[in-house]
């Protein structure tokens, strides 16, 4: 018999959010079993929770945010994919502030910080989410789809197609949970340089650095640009390297970009509460495809959670 888990001892971090540019700190302690992943805003009266669920989820604009009541949490999803990949079904998440932090823009601070301190088994046994035939949901004007059908293990693909010359189809698969460490836990988010731009423009990237992202470019742009790039980053010198992206940084995969969005998808379906039984197959998923999907399964009759 499998049985669910917590981790071993306290661990904190702390990093900067993605969007807000605040420091905050994140402390994860041990839970008892069947408590699932609960979040704590300790810096605000009462230190008001919101648990980890698809019927939390509020928004979905640039990254998986939950809510109940006063309690708020943006971008949680990295944080979720890491503790699906470990299986870690039980944590209390104290944050002082209202977002994780981006750290390197994947999972791996936290898997590696986790995996440092130890993973504790519980008494209690271990529950899956099933299926008892095909889910689907999609968005057609967005060519985007996302289907859970039975099956009797474990597996996730992701089609992507941007349809850029630089980052066309790319296909990644997690044929099992124990490969997502080391095979895609460290794949980073992405943004084509336009994007950034834009981002930069309304002050929505204030914690956003060339160490916690994959910049795409398109077309080089001017001199100027480039260097106003290295000013907001407080950078010496950005390029464009040959294979299209800004130089901060190699990819850690031929397909990272598709690894990312696999990894995204995997966290916000473990908004679930329980890890799937099932074959996952999405193309072009994004958070806002991804918790729709969640709470469609969630709802659906032909979900259910057993013991596995």
């Amino acid at each position: 018999m499998n049985f669910q888990s917590t981790i071993a001892s306290p661990i904190s971090i702390s990093g900067k959010g993605l969007h807000t540019g605040q420091q905050v700190t994140v402390t994860f302690e041990p839970m008892p079993a069947s408590s699932g992943i609960i979040f704590v805003r300790d810096d605000l009266p009462g230190k008001p929770t919101v648990k980890a669920s698809p019927l939390t989820v509020f928004d979905t604009s640039r990254g998986t945010s939950i809510r109940e009541g006063d309690a708020v949490v943006h971008t949680i999803e990295h944080l979720m994919a890491a503790l699906a990949g470990l299986g870690i079904d039980n944590l209390l998440v104290r944050t002082h502030g209202m977002e994780t932090p981006i750290l390197d823009g994947s999972s791996r601070i936290y898997v590696e910080m986790i995996k440092e301190v130890g993973i504790r088994q519980l008494d209690a046994p271990k529950q899956v989410g099933m299926v008892k035939k095909e889910i689907s949901f999609s968005i057609p004007e967005q060519q985007v789809e996302l289907t859970i059908r039975p099956s009797d293990h474990f597996k996730m693909t992701v089609h992507v197609d941007y349809g850029t010359k630089v980052l066309s189809a790319q296909t990644a698969v997690l044929d099992s949970i124990d490969h997502f460490y080391p095979e895609f836990y460290n794949c980073r988010t992405f943004v084509f340089l336009q994007e950034l731009q834009y981002l930069i423009a309304h002050n929505l990237v204030r914690g956003g650095d060339l160490d916690n992202a994959i910049v795409f470019v398109d077309k080089v742009p001017e001199k100027q640009i480039l260097r106003q790039l290295a000013d907001f980053f407080q950078k010496d010198n950005i390029q464009v390297t040959p294979d299209h992206v800004l130089n901060n940084t190699a990819l850690r995969h031929p397909n990272e970009p598709a690894r990312h969005k696999l990894l995204d998808l995997l966290g916000d379906l473990y908004l679930l509460g329980v890890p799937l039984q099932a074959e996952i197959i999405a193309s072009r998923p994004g958070h806002l495809a991804n918790t729709s999907f969640a709470k469609k399964i969630l709802s659906s009759e032909d979900f259910f959670v057993t013991f596995l």
